[in-house]
């Protein structure tokens, strides 16, 4: 009996490890400007509510800390600063690892919050800055011209305004945003479901290099840019992956959820070289998405093809 416990264990073991990332969480180099990985699930998270297959199965017992809503997290090591882009429901922890790899105190929140849209894997987490949780005292919360007036007019959010938790900025997609001499943000419209605000993404601007964010958006040729050339513009490039092939989304209306698969836009970007590819990184992955798994094969087909799959701590200089 105690030899097929055993057994029992060491295969429950070697499961786990091999339905998760393979993921080395590197330190710091505390110096310039560096990106950080703070999420690279969708909205809903992982396991997901009511979810009964496999794929969440393990999770609801034994659930993986990497397997956070996705977000980026930006440490400006010269000048002190830290900006947050999304505020998930995983906010305090992602918060929390941002703060500890900028050797700040746990209590500072960021110096700024930029949010692409009013989804709930991307604003909610703002409700932790009320007086229910931390109240903060004016936060900078970068918004399009929707999003603020949706978040003035609707509570709870207006509350966090109303208390001064918050402080909105209403950007422009013609303007960045300088907040130090190292970093600059622009946001730019993209085609998404917008049913109380706009959809944006971001290019992050370090003094070395320059991020694309996009972790939400229709199909791409609903864009009026092309991917393409917007990829050959900058030096890193995190892009919605929601899901990996219409498998996924079998028992659904899929004119309801029309992200870019991840088979359509490794076929869009085929014609790049190895360099350009590996620019690309999938992000923002449903629960379902099997690059959830570095041992599918959906996931060896992505990175044999050179493009890359964000992983949950990883930091580049920027």
């Amino acid at each position: 009996m105690r030899i097929f416990l055993l057994l029992i264990m060491v295969f429950s073991f070697n499961c786990k490890e091999r339905n998760r990332p393979n993921v080395e969480i590197t330190e710091s180099i505390k110096i310039g400007v560096e990106l950080v990985v703070l999420g690279t699930v969708q909205d809903g998270g992982a396991p997901h509510i009511g979810c009964t297959k496999k794929c969440c199965e393990r999770l609801w017992i034994e659930p993986d800390e990497r397997l956070k809503v996705v977000s980026l997290g930006v440490i400006d090591h010269d000048n002190d600063k830290t900006f947050i882009f999304e505020a998930t429901p995983d906010f305090p922890e992602q918060l929390a690892h941002l703060n500890r790899l900028a050797g700040r105190p746990m209590s500072k929140m960021p110096d700024g919050i930029f949010i692409t849209h009013a989804h709930i894997g991307h604003y909610t987490g703002l409700m932790f800055l009320g007086r229910e949780a931390k109240g903060a005292k004016d936060v900078p919360v970068y918004v399009m011209s929707r999003m603020f007036g949706f978040l003035n007019a609707f509570g709870p959010w207006n509350q966090l305004v109303d208390l001064k938790n918050i402080n909105l900025i209403k950007m422009d997609q013609v303007i960045g945003q300088k907040l130090t001499d190292n970093v600059e943000v622009q946001p730019f419209l993209v085609p998404h479901r917008d049913e109380y605000s706009e959809t944006v993404g971001f290019i992050i601007a370090g003094p070395e290099r320059k991020t694309l964010f996009i972790p939400d958006i229709d199909k791409w040729a609903k864009w009026k840019n092309n991917i393409v050339e917007e990829i050959e513009k900058v030096d890193l490039a995190f892009v919605d992956a929601t899901f990996y092939d219409a498998r996924e989304i079998n028992n659904r209306n899929i004119s309801e959820i029309p992200h870019p698969f991840v088979i359509e836009s490794m076929e869009l970007f085929e014609e790049l070289d190895d360099k350009e590819k590996s620019k690309i990184h999938f992000i923002h992955l449903n629960h379902t998405n099997p690059l959830l798994n570095s041992e599918s094969e959906a996931y060896k087909n992505v990175v044999t093809r050179k493009f890359e799959v964000a992983e949950f701590g990883a930091m580049l200089a920027i």
